[in-house]
């Protein structure tokens, strides 16, 4: 992978992983303009890495302000929003360990598959959109639904973010609330999911590619700090329809025409 290459792949992963779009699925349809390139172990650690850096980045004052809450060792607000966010972990850690090699199976740059996906994304977002607005807050089981959506949206075109707020949008929780959850509650499987590949996985040399793996880095965290903030926004106004319109086109498009 050349260091152009490597930016386009970090600017989709950064702006796609948080945009309700899809990051997967778009890695899978740039994959596809370019011939069927293949993202390397390293490069897929360097950029998810990248990702995560970015949400640290956007929400450093309320992780702070968790730690610090759940290191008192009291059953305080702080402590049940982080149990919260550990049952919302537990879909996602069965299907890891149990269905790793299946869904791998589907990322192989077919454009039906992902154009798919991205039509139910749509439907999802649709349900989001046009839910009556309430702020409940978020419950136990809530979580536990919320975590099944992140847990199918390792589907190539079903989009994490999207699943996961339209699906609290539909359990009538508060907008607000939901993008910061959504965020927060995929550090740690992605953190995990790397830690997995790197004891399992034999790393290649960094030598020839360290400009590339630099480039994709940076174009990441930047495009992934800057769609964070935005998708912030964009949650709070309820402007998810948009997102299911782009969604719906793309997916036809590629179903019919690539």
């Amino acid at each position: 992978m050349n260091w152009f290459e490597a930016l386009i792949f970090g600017l989709v992963q950064g702006l796609t992983e948080f945009l309700p779009v899809s990051s997967d699925g778009h890695l899978e349809i740039v994959k596809y303009f370019f011939g069927g390139i293949e993202e390397s172990f390293l490069f897929s650690v360097v950029v998810h890495g990248a990702t995560v850096l970015s949400i640290l980045a956007v929400f450093w004052k309320d992780i702070f302000r968790l730690l610090a809450g759940v290191f008192r060792f009291q059953m305080n607000d702080e402590t049940v929003y982080a149990l919260k966010l550990v049952v919302s972990m537990i879909p996602v850690a069965i299907v890891g360990f149990t269905l790793t090699d299946w869904v791998e199976t589907l990322f192989v740059a077919d454009m039906d598959i992902t154009g798919s996906f991205l039509l139910v994304t749509a439907l999802f977002l649709v349900f989001g959109h046009f839910v009556r607005k309430r702020d409940k807050p978020i419950t136990y089981g809530g979580a536990f639904l919320i975590g099944i959506a992140q847990a199918l949206a390792v589907l190539p075109g079903l989009s994490r973010s999207g699943s996961t707020i339209s699906t609290g949008l539909m359990l009538g929780n508060s907008k607000d609330e939901l993008a910061r959850f959504s965020f927060l509650m995929v550090i740690v499987p992605i953190l995990g999911a790397n830690f997995i590949q790197l004891i399992t996985t034999e790393t290649e040399a960094v030598n020839g590619v360290l400009f590339p793996l630099i480039v994709a880095f940076v174009a990441a965290f930047v495009s992934g700090y800057a769609a964070c903030r935005w998708m912030i926004n964009i949650v709070r106004k309820g402007k998810l329809g948009w997102f299911a319109v782009y969604c719906l086109i793309v997916g036809l498009v590629l179903i019919i025409f690539a």
